[in-house]
């Protein structure tokens, strides 16, 4: 198949990650970011004048119209779906279904049950669709799966992927959807790097054996599980923005351990196992930003007209979510 001269690019969504990503695939050479589409036309033209889009669709009937009209722009290869989390489903369906790669922002939706419907209709188009867990895709998670691969630990026994910080509630609650009550919480906001984590490294019979939770409004600002396998392989995922904690994951196997640092953007390694004398320490930078190696991947999938990412597959998306699923109902 010959490959895509340029990838023009639509955005859904202008808010803070759109941003991000804006900023991000300017330095992805031959994709051009063509068209923004917003409720609101202040914030579209806003962000339209910051990145140099030509194209601006804007609601003008209150039935999300300019949503509609960027996925019949016939121009636009590919979608960025920046929109919250409980509006993920159904655009990415409508974009699908208008035949454009989609890449979306995590949690890709709310339950496996929704996961796996977009998983099917990615398919019976034949329209690309990753979600865009960047972890996976960044130098020092790509240098854990080449060690594990290669046996610098022996066989993997236990994977902790913990996520903690003290966020500013009040703020939270006054201005984003944080304590929505059906796409709220910390779980779906956080939880769902820590789940990639245990869907790559483990089994796929992993059950819950141990939930905990706090709650602010009826929502979830913490959460800590506890997983096992039939094969004896445990883990443990903790996620919380109420309180201070480790950000680290932690690859406990037979012959090692390997810590790494900040989850959802890992940047370190430490490793110590029986062939080094002591600990040692792997610095690997991001490659531009965090944002950049999921973009770069994506945009080669699209360029060779790809069905599905090797590295984030649609059945990826559904381990992941059937993961939080579990936890949700422990």
């Amino acid at each position: 198949m010959a490959q895509r001269a340029a990838i023009c690019w639509g955005i859904l969504g202008a808010g803070g990650i759109a941003h991000r990503f804006a900023r991000s695939l300017a330095h992805e050479p031959g994709s051009v970011l063509a068209a923004i589409s917003c409720r609101t036309p202040a914030k579209a033209e806003a962000f339209a004048r910051e990145f140099g889009v030509e194209r601006v669709y804007t609601d003008v009937d209150g039935e999300d119209s300019g949503h509609r009209q960027l996925l019949a722009d016939s121009d636009i290869d590919a979608i960025y779906l920046a929109l919250p989390h409980g509006l993920h489903h159904m655009w990415a369906l409508r974009t699908l279904e208008a035949g454009k790669a989609v890449l979306c922002e995590k949690p890709a939706m709310l339950s496996a049950t929704e996961m796996r419907e977009v998983a099917a209709v990615s398919h019976a188009h034949g329209a690309l669709f990753m979600e865009a867990m960047k972890v996976r895709f960044e130098p020092a998670y790509r240098e854990l799966r080449r060690l594990l691969d290669a046996g610098a630990i022996g066989e993997v026994t236990r994977v902790e992927a913990r996520l903690l910080g003290e966020a500013d509630l009040q703020a939270l609650e006054a201005s984003s959807y944080y304590f929505d009550p059906v796409q709220g919480g910390v779980l779906l906001d956080m939880g769902t790097y820590c789940a990639s984590w245990l869907a790559d490294l483990l089994p796929a019979d992993l059950a819950v054996t141990r939930v905990e939770r706090a709650c602010v409004h009826g929502v979830d600002v913490w959460d800590r599980a506890e997983f096992a396998a039939p094969n004896g392989v445990t883990a443990l995922l903790e996620c919380g923005c109420d309180r201070p904690g480790p950000r680290t994951a932690r690859v406990v196997g037979t012959k090692g351990v390997i810590e790494v640092n900040l989850p959802h953007r890992p940047d370190a390694l430490r490793i110590a196992c029986p062939v080094d004398a002591e600990p040692r320490e792997v610095r690997m930078p991001y490659e531009v930003d965090d944002f950049y190696p999921q973009i770069a991947h994506f945009c080669g999938l699209v360029r060779t007209g790809a069905g599905e990412s090797p590295i984030m597959p649609p059945a990826a998306s559904v381990r992941c979510a059937e993961i939080l699923d579990a936890i949700r109902n422990g």
